[in-house]
């Protein structure tokens, strides 16, 4: 019997990942001053342990006022650099996966509360920045629309957060330009109005998301891989859509995108988005026959037999689990025995594995 495609490995430029799973990014809203704490390394210490081909490391702002909230991870200045140098170091302790960051700017969606405490815009915020000064919805303040000076400041956080990721020892960065926060902004036309180079047609929309793209590529080493994170559609009347996710992502392609993780939605509040098993994977599946680039797909693939019928089906090359990894921290393991792949285990956790703990059969009576 063949290896299941779900733990062949895959090469990105000069990094082989050991499998296809991955653990995708996911917000904790635990971080002090944008510094990683004691939470982040227990945290993603956890996730790696059961051996995913890649971690990638939740959206973190590459300038103070780019993140999502004031409990975020962010990667501008010494302080949090060398939070996430100790973050990186306990990870590859652990375990083998490969880390990635995802490196983000939420835009108008940035100075929010944490998920826990309602997600709305803080009552102690921080002016934001977008395409044009539409508020993202009611409640929320109008941010202000970006000048060519804010643009500049903002590539160039990008490129020093990516020069910090180098030097924590960071395998990977995947550019967040989906969900809504500023690159999506940009992208779409419902929130970008723009009259200038940046604004109309959907070259020109494009234009600083590319322009960021080109600068990461450069600042980024040559042997190490660039990915990114895209909505293939607003899921909204007149908003982006997946005919014009296809000609940016064959754009990034051709700038030096080496994957694209393939979501949708998260720009307007009230998008109707039809959730269920597997609903974006038809997106993924579109974006690697038109453009032939590594593709990552997520939403609601449950189970290794899902994720293996993802890629067997062509779907995607690689497969990033979020909320279930929350769930259960071994769904690698699950994963694993489900498709009859024997999985190296950290000998402290190696009692149990179902060959010496007889009740894996009890807890998970699929285990061989």
């Amino acid at each position: 019997m063949s290896q299941p495609i779900l733990f062949q490995p895959l090469s990105l430029r000069g990094l082989t990942l050991s499998n296809r799973v991955g653990v995708a990014p996911m917000c904790q809203y635990s971080a002090r001053d944008g510094q990683a704490q004691d939470w982040h390394v227990q945290h993603y210490g956890a996730l790696a342990a059961s051996g995913p081909g890649m971690v990638t490391i939740e959206a973190t702002g590459v300038v103070p006022e780019g993140r999502i909230s004031a409990y975020c991870l962010g990667l501008y200045d010494e302080a949090s650099e060398a939070a996430m140098t100790r973050l990186v170091a306990s990870l590859k302790h652990v375990g083998t996966s490969a880390v990635a960051i995802q490196l983000a700017h939420a835009g108008r969606k940035a100075a929010a509360m944490r998920s826990w405490d309602g997600g709305g815009p803080a009552p102690d915020g921080w002016p934001t920045l977008s395409a044009s000064d539409l508020a993202f919805g009611p409640g929320w303040p109008a941010p202000k629309a970006a000048t060519a000076d804010d643009l500049d400041r903002v590539t160039e956080g990008f490129v020093q957060a990516a020069q910090r990721a180098l030097r924590a020892g960071i395998d990977a960065i995947e550019l967040h330009s989906a969900h809504g926060y500023l690159l999506h902004q940009f992208l779409s036309p419902l929130t970008n109005r723009r009259t200038d180079r940046y604004g109309g047609s959907l070259d020109n929309r494009m234009r600083f998301p590319l322009e960021v793209v080109a600068a990461l590529r450069q600042a980024w080493p040559a042997d190490k891989p660039l990915g990114i994170r895209i909505s293939a559609t607003d899921w909204a009347e007149g908003g982006w859509d997946i005919d014009e996710a296809v000609i940016y992502a064959q754009a990034f392609r051709d700038a030096g995108i080496d994957y694209v993780c393939v979501s949708t939605g998260g720009l307007v509040p009230d998008a109707k988005v039809p959730v269920g098993p597997g609903y974006q994977r038809p997106f993924a599946r579109r974006i690697r026959a038109e453009t032939g680039l590594v593709t990552r797909a997520v939403g609601l693939i449950a189970s290794g037999l899902d994720a293996e019928a993802t890629l067997q089906d062509g779907d995607a090359d690689l497969i990033a689990i979020g909320r279930g990894f929350l769930d259960d921290p071994r769904w690698t393991w699950r994963a694993a025995e489900a498709l009859g792949v024997e999985l190296a285990t950290p000998p402290q956790y190696i009692a149990a594995r179902p060959r010496f703990w007889p009740g894996a059969a009890l807890t998970r009576p699929k285990a061989k």
